[in-house]
């Protein structure tokens, strides 16, 4: 498994998600329509900046009686498995209730994460204390909210789960922020970054050509065949170095 450092993981919080999309079509590594979640997942706090991390992954219902131990019990399970990924982790949720019956996470559990080094929540279900989260910065991403917790149970962790229609897998490479979230196949992770400064720049000469006040037709031809002949030599640059 491809390792990916902290320095690319800060750089990848430089670009928005769709930017990231943009540079991994670049690759030619996975078809255009998948490698990210639907409309369905929606950022609670689009204010925030992008959240990078590595997918804690768990199941979620709430619907009956839990069998067994209570929620924060599981939470501990969950917190115990960070240790177990690449980096930071982002918590991410299948609700197993459809639709959700109600709220996946709230204040406590998201303090929790967020004390052991979680970046980021991402559920497939709703969410509650919505306020209370934005006071700790912390991003979180979900099909809506719900005032009550239910009978919230975690029946497992550190499992393949689908959110958005997106199939996650534990310690897959995570980008999201208000557009959406997307995964970065590990093994172009680090070789994106290198490219990314040149590939909007080279997107610029288009829309610096539309903020010039004397667009003209003729102008914005040539500057998108300026943007396009550039775009074009990164990805031959790029299909060069994977062979």
């Amino acid at each position: 498994m491809s390792e990916i450092g902290p320095g690319v993981l800060e750089q990848l919080r430089r670009y928005d998600t769709p930017t990231v999309c943009n540079l991994i079509e670049l690759f030619d590594v996975r078809p255009r329509a998948v490698g990210y979640m639907d409309a369905r997942i929606r950022a609670c706090f689009p204010d925030l900046p992008p959240m990078v991390g590595f997918a804690a992954t768990a199941t979620f219902r709430a619907s009956g009686l839990p069998r067994g131990s209570d929620v924060y019990s599981s939470t501990e399970e969950q917190v115990e498995r960070f240790e177990d990924l690449s980096g930071p982790p982002v918590v991410i949720f299948q609700d197993l209730d459809d639709p959700s019956v109600a709220a996946t996470f709230g204040e406590v559990m998201c303090t929790i994460y967020r004390a052991f080094g979680a970046v980021g929540l991402i559920a497939s279900g709703t969410g509650r204390d919505l306020d209370q989260i934005r006071a700790l910065d912390f991003p979180v991403f979900a099909n809506g909210v719900v005032c009550s917790h239910g009978y919230p149970q975690i029946p497992e962790v550190q499992v393949p789960v689908r959110v958005g229609g997106l199939l996650v897998r534990p310690d897959d490479l995570l980008h999201g922020d208000r557009n959406g979230i997307t995964s970065i196949p590990r093994e172009i992770a680090a070789e994106l970054v290198d490219i990314a400064d040149e590939f909007v720049a080279a997107e610029e000469i288009v829309l610096d050509a539309l903020r010039e006040g004397s667009s003209s037709f003729a102008g914005l031809r040539q500057a998108r065949a300026e943007s396009k002949s550039r775009i074009g030599e990164l990805r031959a640059r790029v299909s060069r170095e994977s062979t």
